[in-house]
């Protein structure tokens, strides 16, 4: 999945804009002079911007459709690409400013609109609402059927996630601040998951949905030298999803082996859980001068959440009890459960400047986090014919408390105007407990201890006005981890530099390594992850003729951990090996003008190729042209090849074509 990783850094910014003609200097040098002649808003000047619409064509999708939507899935069809217009009011009644920006409407995978209006004095209001399609339906990841030539994932989704946030701020630029906020996150749709049961594991479908709202009110004290936030919230919560699988079919699920001389196999199901939650919190931030030479800032915020489940399920087939040997041909099964969380989390810090060149940073901060639950549950089960009846209730409490705390200094120090030094200390150190009564499964309680050592160090060199040198690293030692690929032993380097080799010309390298040793016996994980890269900037002339950018990465990736077959509980190690190269460039070209039309050609693209346990190959080519038809509209054309490749997966790979046309309105 790495890989895919990185490929969505690479697309997302092509996909997610289009490429825009920069203003001729001398129309924004006209345009000024005609603001400055006249401070008098003209009768047309109350709404100005622009607004991209098109329509897109795709070729059909060569290979895999369901690789294709999963990582770029574009359509067909009408679009908004792109609009930016303000509304003013000359005569500042209701509102001054309107300001309205949207991208990417038309049944695109990310769409957006944002909104903010102000009025001086009396309020700041924002809006942004986001609509994004997530679908996951890679046909190799997490399918234990493919060696029996069943392509399917079992764990997939088809699913929209709307995002909206409203906010006003009172009295802007008083020296205190009421605002009010809401903010909703939603999901729903569907995919596919597993059953379980003792002995195996069955594919089906599901359908999901979830909703969280946010309600959040406050006041912010603005001073010279003196900032506070005081903010009381609550959020509602509910997720709800369910399995099933309709009668009129048997699903063998992933296993094919027999079990005590029988397979198991599930006929029909209908599993659901619903979980609620609400929470109250209380937020308070700080930051204040209290001298020339020190600042201090400070959080704290506490929650307590409670949530509630239940959960209901009635299934058969020819299935499997565990503890007790047992085959059974139905099942139901009953569930609530409750919890309470209580969260506490604070930080405190402060700079201190006790002479001309030296700074002395201090934070602190802690996150403690008790949580106990408790379930009760009925399960019934039936074998063939009814001949044999089991009711088994239970009990269960849990409780998990977790306290995670840290604290550093940084020592900054102006050696010279052009060199600067750092050096620092972070100690990390905290407690994790979790239990489960009765005793349950093969851990009925766990603790862990996390302690950590880091030394920092730093230099940035400057020995030009043209040239930064800047170099950052941590050494860590561990003496406890929470997790088995937490970082633990562990050495991490950054370098960059930046070199404005010319005013039209800027170069800049940059490299980092990471290498994380866990030598605990049982887990003797080794992680080393190295990268290089390199980017330009060249607009020769100020621009005149156009101007490049490109950059070129190499990148390295070792992982290697011991684990247990979950069948037979035997040790084993996974290896996973990566060596990528990765490369964008786009050229900016004025054209020559013919008949007084200024067309302006865009062109370049990336490609992503790697070696290694999933060697892929990614490319991506694009060319955009502009043709301005005169000051208030243009014509444009955008071309994108989209291909993709797996060496051992080659029913991934996909490729098509989309080319997009159509008009920039601008006023």
């Amino acid at each position: 999945m790495r890989q895919l990783e990185l490929i969505l850094v690479i697309v997302a910014p092509l996909i997610a804009q289009t490429p825009q003609p920069a203003a001729a200097p001398a129309e924004t040098a006209s345009a000024t002079a005609a603001e400055a002649a006249s401070p008098v808003p003209s009768a047309e000047s109350w709404l100005t911007g622009s607004i991209d619409v098109g329509y897109r064509w795709r070729t059909d999708v060569g290979g895999s459709f369901n690789t294709y939507r999963s990582i770029v899935n574009l359509g067909s069809g009408p679009k908004l690409l792109g609009a930016d217009f303000t509304l003013a009011d000359p005569k500042h009644r209701a509102f001054d400013q309107i300001h309205v920006r949207a991208t990417g409407w038309g049944d695109e995978p990310y769409q957006t609109v944002h909104l903010d209006a102000k009025k001086s004095k009396l309020y700041d209001f924002s809006a942004d609402y986001r609509d994004m399609a997530y679908f996951n339906f890679l046909p190799s990841y997490a399918d234990p059927l493919m060696g029996r030539g069943i392509v399917l994932s079992e764990q997939s989704f088809d699913t929209r996630r709307h995002l909206a946030n409203f906010q006003i701020d009172l009295l802007p630029g008083n020296w205190y601040i009421p605002y009010f906020a809401y903010d909703r996150d939603s999901g729903s749709g569907t995919g596919a998951t597993t059953f379980v049961s003792d002995s195996n594991e069955f594919p089906v479908p599901n359908t999901l949905r979830d909703q969280t709202s946010l309600y959040r009110g406050g006041v912010r004290f603005e001073l010279s030298r003196f900032h506070a936030t005081l903010e009381q919230g609550g959020t509602t919560f509910k997720d709800d999803q369910s399995v099933f699988q309709g009668p009129g079919s048997t699903n063998f699920g992933n296993v094919a082996t027999r079990i005590f001389g029988q397979n198991t196999d599930l006929t029909n199901l209908l599993a659901a859980y619903g979980v609620r939650g609400t929470s109250i919190y209380s937020k308070g931030l700080f930051t204040a001068s209290a001298t020339p030479w020190l600042d201090v800032y400070g959080q704290f915020l506490y929650s307590q959440p409670d949530t509630s489940v239940n959960y209901q399920q009635t299934a058969t087939g020819n299935l499997l009890l565990q503890s007790q040997l047992l085959f059974y041909t139905s099942q139901q099964y009953l569930l609530s459960a409750a919890a309470k969380l209580p969260h506490t989390s604070g930080s405190l810090g402060a700079e201190i400047r006790p002479i001309r060149r030296l700074r002395i940073v201090q934070s602190w901060l802690t996150d403690r986090l008790h949580n106990a639950g408790s379930a009760a549950s009925t399960q019934m089960l039936t074998s063939s014919g009814g001949g044999i009846s089991v009711n088994i209730a239970a009990l269960l409490a849990s409780s998990l408390a977790t306290n995670y705390s840290q604290e550093e200094i940084d020592i900054f120090y102006e050696a010279t105007s052009k060199l600067t030094l750092r050096g620092g200390y972070r100690y990390v150190w905290g407690e994790a407990n979790d239990v489960v009564l009765p005793p349950e499964g093969l851990m009925s309680s766990d603790q862990a201890k996390l302690r950590r050592n880091v030394g920092i160090g730093g230099v940035t060199y400057r020995p030009t006005q043209k040239i930064t040198l800047r170099t950052d690293a941590e050494v860590a030692s561990s003496g406890g981890a929470y997790f088995r690929t937490s970082l633990y032993d562990y050495q991490k380097v950054h370098a960059q530099a930046r070199y404005q080799a010319l005013t039209s010309l800027s170069l800049a390298a940059d490299f980092t390594l990471l290498d994380n040793n866990n030598p605990v016996p049982g887990v003797n994980y080794d992680y080393r992850s190295q990268q290089e890269s390199m980017s330009l900037f060249w607009s020769p002339l100020g621009g005149k003729f156009g101007d490049f950018q490109g950059s070129y990465t190499r990148s390295t990736l070792h992982s290697e951990i011991g684990y247990l077959v979950p069948q037979t509980l035997t040790p084993q190690t996974s290896l996973y090996r990566d060596n990528a190269h990765t490369a964008t460039a786009l050229f900016n070209v004025k054209l020559p003008t013919v008949e007084g039309i200024a067309p302006k050609l865009s062109a370049g693209g990336s490609f992503f190729i790697s070696s290694g346990s999933r060697a892929t190959s990614y490319y991506q080519p694009l060319a955009t042209l502009w043709l301005p038809i005169n000051k208030k509209m243009s014509l444009f054309a955008d071309w994108r090849y989209y291909g993709y490749g797996e060496a051992f997966y080659l029913y991934e790979g996909f490729r098509t074509n989309l080319v997009t046309t159509g008009l920039r309105f601008t006023r």
